[in-house]
């Protein structure tokens, strides 16, 4: 073999295996990277991050996993990968966490207050997840549209959490810190409203159809994109509408009151129940003779105390 050959062989080698190099590592690059910025911002926000402290975002400012995203006033919409958008209301802070790649991701989302709209717009890899963890619950989706607020009212802590799209995979977290075992799955459509007072963590109802009326406009505008897509949403546009009223993020007063029976001296029994339902009465008495004296039809407005007599 010539001198010619072997340097044309040589050259031929060593080009495969430069192109091999370049093919992996643009290859590993596209999976390894995560885009992880802020989307829009307008307003009074801002972007805080361990060992530098508060930062003023912008827009395409790039966020790292552990920052803690706060909008006073004004809108803001983080991005994370290409296809998932995060939406705060005013008066809401977030800590974003993120890990893995953008084909194998994991997102988690700690909402402290406030009120954010997730846009999942393709569904998750079977190795990636995405969880909103408020106070008092934890979510999971794999791809969806769901608002969720957080706010207290008269020393209590709500979580409510509307689906406009898919559905979302809902559990209690209590105050000690464990998690519930069971799972509460939230359709398109519908929303829960979870407390947590003194006492207890709980569901304040069933999951049960959106009240629209009580959604931003600026969720509708979200809607109506996701529609334009053709996407399968939920959404009463010609019902009872949007009201547009952000002055209470949550959107619900989500009031609970408390109904205390008592027996002589004695506390029997408690319930807790939305303000404007009804009270159960107990299945149990605690004499053989005797009523409890209330009309269970009737609504309960205000903590109220039910007498035996």
């Amino acid at each position: 073999m010539n001198k010619k050959k072997i340097i044309i062989i040589v050259s031929a080698i060593v080009l495969a295996a430069i192109i091999s190099v370049i093919v992996i590592f643009v290859v590993l690059k596209k999976d390894a990277y995560r885009i992880l910025k802020v989307f829009e911002v307008e307003g009074q926000a801002s972007v805080t991050r361990k060992d530098i402290g508060a930062i003023d975002p912008y827009n395409n400012m790039v966020l790292e996993s552990g920052d803690t995203v706060a909008l006073v006033k004004g809108v803001m919409m983080l991005q994370a990968d290409e296809d998932k958008f995060i939406s705060l209301e005013e008066d809401t802070e977030l800590v974003l966490n993120a890990a893995g790649s953008s084909t194998n991701s994991k997102t988690t989302i700690e909402l402290k207050k406030g009120t954010i709209t997730n846009d999942i717009k393709n569904k998750l890899s079977n190795n990636s997840t995405y969880e909103v963890n408020t106070p008092n619950s934890t979510m999971s989706v794999r791809g969806t549209i769901f608002r969720v607020s957080v706010y207290e009212e008269d020393g209590v802590k709500y979580t409510k959490i509307s689906v406009f799209e898919g559905k979302v995979a809902s559990r209690l977290v209590y105050a000690d810190g464990t998690i519930s075992d069971e799972e509460v799955i939230i359709e398109k459509g519908n929303e829960v409203i979870i407390y947590e007072n003194e006492t207890t963590t709980a569901y304040l109802t069933a999951p049960k159809p959106i009240e629209y009326a009580k959604v931003p406009e600026s969720v509708g505008e979200i809607l109506d994109e996701a529609i334009d897509d053709g996407r399968d949403v939920a959404y009463d546009k010609n019902g009872e509408g949007f009201s547009g009223n952000t002055d209470n993020p949550s959107g619900e007063t989500g009031k609970i009151v408390t109904v205390t029976f008592m027996y002589g001296d004695s506390v029997f029994g408690t319930q807790t129940v939305e303000a404007g339902s009804t009270a159960s009465e107990p299945s149990l008495v605690p004499a053989q003779e005797g009523s409890w004296q209330w009309d269970f039809s009737d609504p309960v407005e205000e903590d109220i105390t039910i007498k035996w007599e």
